[in-house]
Formats: C-alpha cells, sequence, structure tokens
C-alpha cells in the first residue's frame, strides 16, 4: 500500500468530527466500521466500546494537527510519537492483490492490523501513516482548513506547499467570502469619496461666486 493510503486513516478519523459547527459522525459501530474503508476485516471487530475510544484517539491526532498547523513542530512531533509507542505497528511484507506481468507477486510493505482490537489496529496505522508523511514532506504539510468555520484536517501534498484549504468546496467559499468582504469595503469608502468631491465642488463653486 501507499503510505499516502495510512495517512488518510488519520484525516478521515480526526474530520470525523466538526467542532465549530458542532457535529460529530462518529457515534455509532457502523460509524467506527465505515472508517475503515475497504479493509472490513478489521472494522468487523468492533463493538460500542470502539466509539468512546476511537473519540479519544482522534482527539489526539487532531492536537497533532492544531500543533503542525500553528508552527509548534517539536511538540507536533512529540505527539504522534506517544501515539507510536502506544499503538505500535506490525510490519510484513506482502505480495497480495499486486502482480508483474509475469504473474509474480509485487512485494510491498504492508501494515498488519493489531489483534487486540478495532481501535488499537486503527490508530496504530493511523500513527504510522501520518508519521511516514510528517518524515517525508515535513510537519507544514499538516494543516487545518482555513475556510472558517470548517477545520477539517488535510495533507498537503501541492508542489509549492500552498494548500490552505481541506477541498475545493471550502476554497470557492472563502474566496467568495472574500470578494464579498472587498465589495463591503469599496462601496463603504465610496460614499465617503463621493462627498469629499462634493464638497470640494461646493466650495470652489462659493469661492468663485465670491
Amino acid at each position: 500500500m501507499e503510505l499516502a493510503y495510512y495517512s488518510d486513516y488519520a484525516v478521515r478519523l480526526v474530520n470525523s468530527e466538526e467542532p465549530a459547527r458542532g457535529k460529530d459522525t462518529l457515534t455509532s459501530v457502523e460509524a467506527v466500521r465505515d472508517l475503515f474503508g475497504g479493509n472490513s476485516s478489521a472494522g468487523r471487530r468492533a463493538n460500542d466500546s470502539d466509539v468512546t475510544r476511537f473519540r479519544g484517539v482522534r482527539a489526539r491526532l487532531r492536537a497533532v494537527f492544531e500543533a503542525a498547523d500553528g508552527g509548534n513542530e517539536t511538540l507536533a512531533v512529540d505527539l504522534l510519537n506517544s501515539l507510536l509507542l502506544e499503538f505500535p505497528v506490525s510490519p510484513q511484507i506482502s505480495g497480495h492483490d499486486f502482480r508483474d506481468d509475469d504473474g509474480r507477486p509485487l512485494w510491498h510493505m504492508h501494515l498488519a492490523d493489531h489483534p487486540s482490537n478495532a481501535t488499537a489496529g486503527y490508530a496504530a496505522i493511523a500513527a504510522m501513516g501520518l508519521a511516514f508523511h510528517l518524515t517525508e514532506y515535513g510537519v507544514d504539510r499538516l494543516g487545518l482548513c482555513e475556510a472558517p468555520p470548517c477545520r477539517n484536517a488535510y495533507l498537503d501534498t501541492s508542489t509549492n506547499r500552498s494548500r490552505r484549504y481541506c477541498s475545493d468546496r471550502c476554497a470557492t467559499r472563502a474566496n467568495v467570502a472574500a470578494y464579498r468582504a472587498r465589495k463591503r469595503l469599496e462601496a463603504e469608502d465610496r460614499p465617503e469619496s463621493t462627498g469629499r468631491a462634493a464638497d470640494h465642488t461646493q466650495r470652489a463653486t462659493a469661492n468663485g461666486e465670491r
């Protein structure tokens, strides 16, 4: 699997809650299982206890993104390291689903599911994926959407480190809001300028009459 696939585990879990909007989709075992995506075998281990445990891991992962977004590189790494220590991964060499032209396995590294419970397995993969992304691309590639009130997490994979929003929808919304704000300022300035010009004309006329 690609490392980006693993780091997406962290993004999916963090974005299951939108604190500023008061939204939280992580409210049932089914919601926990949906986070695993195609990894249905791991998701099937989830039970009611995992809902609370997943929320705890989610808060810790969001704290990593908040530290990174705030420019606190050391804190982001320390928080992520604490997750890696608590939820270690089991790397394995795998060749399933990938074959070369001769039908031979294309061997690649695979992070095996943690056997104890669904939360431990998900947290281990999410933390390791995020660690891979951080060390490969830099802490500043972990961001939180700048379109208020969103604040969803995202991973910046742009070539010039320019990403600021979690989605095209938020980018469009922010651009429209900025455009409207500029228009309001222009509208507020225009009457004042017009008024000054009118006063100047009146004074000039009055002086001419005298």
